[in-house]
């Protein structure tokens, strides 16, 4: 990893912790609060029982790219109203305001989250992860 990436982890790890700080401070009623999760490293070093075979595959699947994306919501319209839109339209989406958004890594649905800023860029907090199970049951 590049230190301009590890830099970047720190950033957003201490603006995490500070934003749970501030809001834990600010709920006196102890509801639902974000928690900090320490991660599994998949570093050389985490898990000295792996086989070399079995840390080469799992290198070979840490690598592997995928693309996340978060939904807001979605609609359908006609190609005549599509091309319609200009700047200043509105489009109404099938969401209500202040409804999790889904959180989907190559086009399946993972997770549900909720958007923070820190330092000026979105971001995402998970609120609800999709188990495997359910994930398999939407396959069928």
């Amino acid at each position: 990893m590049s230190d301009e990436q590890n830099e970047i982890d720190d950033v957003w790890g201490e603006a995490m912790a500070e934003q749970v700080s501030k809001e834990s401070q600010t709920d006196a009623e102890g509801s639902d609060q974000a928690k900090r999760v320490e991660l599994d490293d998949f570093s050389d070093n985490s898990d000295k029982s792996l086989s070399g075979e079995e840390r080469r595959k799992l290198d070979a699947i840490l690598d592997i790219p995928v693309t996340i994306s978060m939904e807001v919501g979605r609609t359908q319209i006609s190609i005549r109203n599509l091309l319609q839109l200009n700047q200043g339209s509105v489009v109404e989406l099938d969401r209500l305001a202040g409804e999790p958004l889904d959180v989907m890594v190559n086009g399946t649905l993972i997770a549900h989250g909720e958007v923070v800023v820190v330092n000026d860029k979105f971001g995402i907090r998970l609120t609800d992860v999709i188990s495997q199970t359910e994930r398999i049951k939407k396959l069928k």
